[in-house]
C-alpha cells in the first residue's frame, strides 16, 4: 500500500483523489438511466419485462415476475440448517437493537393549546436486494427488519435472479425478515417498477437498499415522486491505528473492504511510522490468499492509503473530514479517542471489534452512509420507515392570546388572507 504523511506536500490531493471517487458526474449515462426510467413509468411491465431479458437474460411474464408460494419453500429446501440458524440469530440481533429506536407520538398543553406529533409508519416500502457479483441477505435482513418493527404494512422486495434462478439465501433472509412479497427483477427497471408501479408490481412509499450505478442513479432521479434512503456509493473504511494495534489484523480489516468491489477505499491513519510499514507488507502478504484477489489489488492500488499524522488528534480531524462509511479505532484507549470523532456511519471499537461484525449480526444496521455523506446522514433505521404529523389545537383561550401576534406576522410577510382567517375568528359573534 502506498504510504505518505500528512505533512507531505501531495497528501491533501491523494486525499481528496481517494474521498472523491466514484463521484464524477456522466450526464451521458444519467441520460441513459432515465431513458429506462421513463421507459418503465409509460409502458409498465412490457418495458419492465424487456429490459430484464435484456439485461439479465431472464424472460419474464405478469404470471412468473413474482415468486411464488411453491418457489419459496423449493428454495427454502436448498438452505441449509447451519446457515439458517446463522440468519435467524443476526435477524434476532438486529431486531433487539432496532427496537430500542421507535419513537411514540407525543403532546404537551400550553396555554389552552394542545400541541403534539403523530409517528405513523409507511404503508408500503420497497426493498433492492443486489445481485450481480455477490449476493448479500445480510442486506436483506438490515432493510426488511427495521421496517417491519416500524410497523409498515406491506414489504415488497426486488432483486434480479439472472441465468442461475433464485438464490436460496436471499430468499430465506427475506422470508426470517418479514418480506411479503418478492419480484425477480433488477437494475433501474426496477426502481421504476417500485416508483411508478406496473400492473405486477405495486406503487412504494420509500425504495432502500443498495446497488450498483443503475441502481443509484435510478434511485436518485426517482426521488421526489418516491423516497429513497440514500444514494449508496462504494465502500469504504477508515482505520486509526496506535503502536497497540496487531498489523496483520490492520491489514485484514482493511482488505474486508478492498475485496467489495474495485471503487472501494481501504485507509490507515496513524502515527506510528514503524506499524505503518508492517501494515503495508501484511497487506501484500494477504492480497495472495483472498478468493477475489483481482477485485481487491485493484482496489489497494487505486483507492487504498496510509497516512502517517502527527498524533491521534490528527487521525481523528482526517478522519471527520473524510466522515467514512466504516471507522475503526484500533488504539489502546478507543472510547477516549470517540469523543473526538463527529463523522462517521458506524465506529468499532478497539481491537476486538472488526467492522465484519456489524456487517452481519452486531446488531446496528449495516446500511450507512457513504462517499461523506456521514457528516449529515445517519445509518437506516426504524426512523427511516415512519413520516411524522404534526398535531395542533387551539382552544378560544390560546386563539385569543395568540392570534393578533399571528395576524400581525402574516402582516409583516404581505399574506392578508392568512391573518383575515385568523382575525375572522376574533371577531365578536353575532347573538
Amino acid at each position: 500500500m502506498k504510504i505518505v504523511k500528512t505533512s507531505d506536500k501531495g497528501f491533501e490531493r491523494e486525499f481528496k483523489r481517494i474521498v472523491n471517487r466514484g463521484k464524477s458526474f456522466d450526464p451521458a449515462f444519467e441520460r441513459k438511466v432515465a431513458a429506462i426510467l421513463q421507459d418503465v413509468e409509460k409502458r409498465g411491465d412490457k418495458a419492465l419485462f424487456a429490459y430484464t431479458k435484456r439485461f439479465d437474460g431472464v424472460a419474464l411474464t405478469a404470471r412468473t415476475v413474482e415468486v411464488s408460494p411453491l418457489q419459496i419453500r423449493e428454495a427454502l429446501c436448498n438452505v441449509t440448517k447451519n446457515d439458517r440458524s446463522v440468519l435467524k440469530l443476526a435477524a434476532r440481533r438486529i431486531e433487539r437493537y432496532h427496537k430500542r429506536q421507535r419513537v411514540p407520538s407525543w403532546s404537551y398543553r400550553e396555554d389552552g393549546a394542545e400541541l403534539g406529533q403523530k409517528i405513523v409508519p409507511l404503508a408500503r416500502v420497497g426493498i433492492y436486494a443486489p445481485g450481480g457479483l455477490a449476493a448479500y441477505p445480510s442486506t436483506v435482513l438490515m432493510a426488511a427488519i427495521p421496517a417491519r418493527i416500524a410497523g409498515v404494512k406491506e414489504i415488497v422486495m426486488t432483486t434480479p435472479v439472472g441465468r442461475g434462478g433464485l438464490n436460496p439465501i436471499i430468499v430465506a433472509a427475506a422470508q426470517i425478515a418479514g418480506v411479503d412479497r418478492i419480484f425477480k427483477v433488477g437494475g433501474a427497471q426496477a426502481i421504476a417498477a417500485l416508483a411508478y408501479g406496473t400492473a405486477s408490481i405495486p406503487v412504494v412509499d420509500k425504495i432502500v437498499g443498495p446497488g450498483n450505478a443503475w441502481v443509484a442513479t435510478a434511485k436518485k432521479l426517482v426521488f421526489g415522486r418516491t423516497g429513497i434512503d440514500m444514494i449508496a456509493g462504494p465502500s469504504e473504511i477508515l482505520v486509526i491505528a496506535d503502536g497497540t494495534a496487531e498489523p496483520a489484523v490492520a491489514a485484514a480489516d482493511l482488505l474486508s473492504q478492498a475485496e467489495h468491489d474495485e471503487l472501494a477505499s481501504s485507509v490507515l491513519l496513524t502515527p506510528d511510522e514503524g506499524l505503518a510499514k508492517r501494515v503495508s507488507q501484511e497487506v501484500t502478504a494477504q492480497l495472495k490468499q483472498l478468493s477475489r484477489e483481482s477485485i481487491a489489488v485493484k482496489a489497494i492500488r487505486d483507492y487504498g492509503l496510509i497516512a502517517v499524522t502527527k498524533d491521534l488528534a490528527e487521525a481523528a480531524e482526517v478522519a471527520n473530514r473524510f466522515a467514512p462509511e466504516h471507522l475503526e479505532l484500533l488504539v489502546k484507549d478507543p472510547k477516549r479517542l470517540l469523543a473526538e470523532i463527529r463523522n462517521a456511519g458506524a465506529v468499532f471499537l478497539g481491537h476486538c471489534t472488526p467492522e465484519a461484525l456489524g456487517d452481519y449480526l452486531a446488531g446496528p444496521n449495516h446500511i450507512l452512509p457513504t462517499g461523506g455523506t456521514a457528516r449529515f446522514s445517519s445509518p437506516l433505521g426504524v426512523y427511516d420507515f415512519v413520516k411524522r404529523i404534526s398535531v395542533l389545537n387551539f382552544d378560544e383561550k390560546a386563539l385569543a392570546k395568540y392570534g393578533n401576534p399571528a395576524a400581525a406576522f402574516a402582516a409583516m410577510e404581505g399574506l392578508d388572507a392568512h391573518g383575515k382567517s385568523i382575525l375572522a375568528r376574533l371577531r365578536p359573534k353575532k347573538s
